[in-house]
């Protein structure tokens, strides 16, 4: 069934020459209001998006691919520059095991991100999973709307970026759906039944992966296996399911702008499109998505606790104009009993260096965060 937007969301606005007759602030209230996101206006069949989509020249600029940008490599030559591959099969042999903890320390210093294969989620989860966010998104309107809401304290809530409609910036061209599990707990029964069963199965693994990464990470840093669990600093996730829709004007907008998390860690799932994009030697290269990867990076309190060892770096989104894209971040965030736990460089790791930020705690952090604008969880 066609989605009908009301023309004052559906429109695209005057051009500058027409000066005040454009009121953003009405648009995007109107657009709000219709509760169908951005695949609400793709299915009601615009040409040109919203001017509140349209982003800056600058912000634009699609800078080189991974395909085509090379440096150094330490034999002399050239090389691709390309988001690290871990391969974490045999892990358990110590040889192994001290051969990509050394490789997840290069990542997490040079890098902030790697992508992880052979990691013992299984395929068809992650298929499954990716599924569900598709057949949530792509739902007829009707059905979508119960989920709306700009309410942060549902625990699972459908949105189109979630600080639309107090960011004075662009908006970005995607829809979210999103699941807050504190202390990894949230009733099933609270899932949309559209992506249930992919939801509990693709949670149960990434829970388990986290325990996984967090000994990884720990002995990367030169730590103890269990030191990172014994900061309760990953233990409330975070499942965030974006849908980029087809978008007929690609060049002017993207599906998510240059940010860093602010969790301690982020696991994503992405899917065959692409549009990942991460910034690294003052270049933007493509995530190339791989059958069978999960995309790890470092989020800001990791690079608070390490001191500036592991570093959380900026990355972004593109929309594409033939595909949709699909996505899902679990952002893996401190209990909720240490909301208001002092967060510091661990001392272990300050060698004599005083450390380079403040102590925080987690909703100290968190307030700070949104009141930059960006839109995150």
């Amino acid at each position: 069934m066609e989605v009908i937007i009301s023309s004052a969301a559906n429109s695209v606005p005057p051009d500058e020459d027409d000066g005040p007759i454009y009121n953003k602030a009405e648009q995007v209230k109107a657009f709000d209001e219709t509760k169908a996101g951005v695949k609400g206006l793709v299915d009601s069949g615009v040409t040109k998006i919203p001017t509140f989509f349209v982003h800056p020249p600058e912000n634009m600029q699609r800078s080189s691919s991974s395909n085509t940008s090379y440096s150094s490599s330490s034999s002399g030559g050239s090389s691709l520059l390309q988001v690290p591959v871990i391969d974490l099969e045999g892990i358990e042999s110590y040889g192994k095991r001290v051969k990509v903890i050394n490789e997840i320390r290069r990542a997490s210093e040079t890098w902030g991100f790697f992508q992880m294969i052979n990691h013992g989620v299984a395929v068809n989860v992650m298929d499954e999973m990716l599924g569900g966010v598709k057949r949530f998104h792509e739902q007829p309107h009707e059905m979508k709307m119960e989920w709306y809401s700009r309410d942060s304290k549902r625990r699972v809530r459908y949105f189109c970026n979630g600080d639309l409609l107090v960011n004075k910036s662009p908006a970005n061209w995607r829809d979210t759906l999103a699941f807050d599990f504190q202390d990894g707990q949230l009733d099933p029964s609270f899932y949309p039944h559209t992506c249930r069963e992919a939801v509990r199965e693709y949670m149960k693994n990434m829970i388990k992966m986290s325990k996984t990464i967090s000994e990884l990470l720990s002995e990367a840093l030169g730590l103890q296996r269990d030191y990172l669990s014994g900061l309760e600093c990953m233990e409330t996730e975070s499942l965030v399911c974006h849908y980029y829709p087809i978008c007929p004007q690609p060049h002017l907008t993207l599906g998510t702008t240059n940010h860093t998390d602010p969790s301690f860690l982020t696991i994503l799932l992405q899917d065959n499109v692409g549009g990942l994009q991460v910034l690294h030697q003052n270049q933007w290269l493509d995530v190339p998505p791989l059958e069978g990867a999960l995309v790890v990076n470092i989020g800001d309190f990791m690079q608070l606790i390490t001191n500036d060892k592991f570093r959380s770096v900026e990355h972004r989104v593109l929309v594409g104009g033939r595909r949709p894209r699909a996505s899902v971040a679990c952002f893996f965030y401190p209990s909720t009993a240490n909301n208001f736990k002092p967060y510091g460089a661990v001392k272990e790791l300050l060698s004599g260096n005083p450390p380079l930020y403040r102590e925080t705690h987690f909703s100290e952090y968190i307030a700070f965060f949104r009141s930059k604008g960006l839109d995150v969880s």
